[in-house]
């Protein structure tokens, strides 16, 4: 249907890890570039990029984009299953797709702009996940590598699937219901790491900790006594690089689930729910109260702390 191009490195990494490099790059550029930018509106920097409004005053935020771009570089990905170059292409269109989206994956996940607050990290916690996995990939770390082979057999190749549950799949999900993000992500590549997490004492707010440790409040304490010693060796740290990379933010945390905020909550037309009243980037009056979210906390230190 069009003439074949090998992709850039298609020579070195192959078509899916060439595909999946154009996927990282255009997610890394544009996820930096995106964060410059708000940060230049933020200082009220005059240059090219700037807010998107309607003639009405509705603001569009970039994550709009993002999910138009991901829908249309999607079906062109399932319509054409392209290989070579026109895949690398259209890998890269759909990482900025991605990049753009999860960019404002906070306010998504709360239906309220906490761009330039606390709660905000959310988003960076995010595509530093999806930056992480994406590599891995690049560099020929598959753990679903040769799970659908079933040339040596159907009996061989369903024992392999079980047995990748068993040793690989549960311990991630466990660790994950721990609280541990970043340990159970990384443990889906390395199995060791993920089987650890899965037997350590799980975050006091995750939902593992929520269930089962009202009984056991030995466990309990322990738990918050591990979390207390791990914000005060991380924490410091981690704000500071979520600082130089994404901005710092400067509105105030938001208020605990269930407080009075004291601020007029905007709603939707329809009266249904919180609307985000103004650009997550650019100045101007603060935003509604929000409900409380929690940032996730890196690997290598979960791996040892938690």
């Amino acid at each position: 249907m069009y003439a074949g191009v090998d992709a850039v490195g298609q020579v070195w990494l192959g078509d899916t890890r060439a595909a999946m490099a154009g996927f990282l790059v255009g997610l890394l550029t544009t996820f930096l570039f995106v964060r410059i930018n708000t940060r230049l509106i933020r200082a009220r920097v005059s240059w090219w990029f700037h807010d998107i409004e309607s003639e009405g005053g509705t603001h569009v935020h970039h994550m709009v984009i993002g999910v138009v771009l991901m829908a249309s570089v999607g079906i062109l990905l399932i319509a054409l299953s392209p290989v070579e170059l026109l895949g690398q292409i259209l890998a890269l269109l759909f990482g900025v797709g991605v990049a753009l989206t999860l960019d404002e994956f906070a306010l998504i996940l709360h239906l309220q702009d906490v761009y330039w607050r606390k709660e905000g990290r959310l988003s960076v916690d995010a595509v530093i996940i999806v930056v992480c996995v994406a590599g891995l990939f690049v560099l020929g770390l598959d753990p679903f590598a040769g799970l659908g082979d079933t040339s040596v057999g159907s009996n061989f190749a369903r024992a392999a699937v079980a047995l990748f549950i068993l040793i690989d799949v549960l311990p991630v999900v466990i660790t994950l219901m721990k609280g541990k993000i970043w340990t159970g992500v990384f443990g889906l590549f390395v199995p060791l790491l993920a089987v650890v997490g899965a037997f350590r004492l799980a975050r006091p707010n995750s939902p593992w900790a929520r269930r089962r440790y009202p009984k056991r409040p030995k466990k309990l304490a322990r738990a918050q006594k591990r979390e207390a010693r791990l914000d005060e060796h991380t924490i410091a740290w981690r704000d500071a690089f979520f600082d130089l990379i994404a901005g710092k933010p400067h509105l105030p945390s938001l208020p605990p689930a269930g407080a009075e905020p004291g601020i007029e909550q905007a709603t939707d037309g329809a009266g249904s729910g919180p609307a985000v009243a103004r650009s997550a980037a650019g100045p101007g009056p603060e935003p509604a109260a929000e409900t409380a979210g929690s940032p996730a906390t890196p690997a290598a230190t979960e791996a040892v702390e938690d």
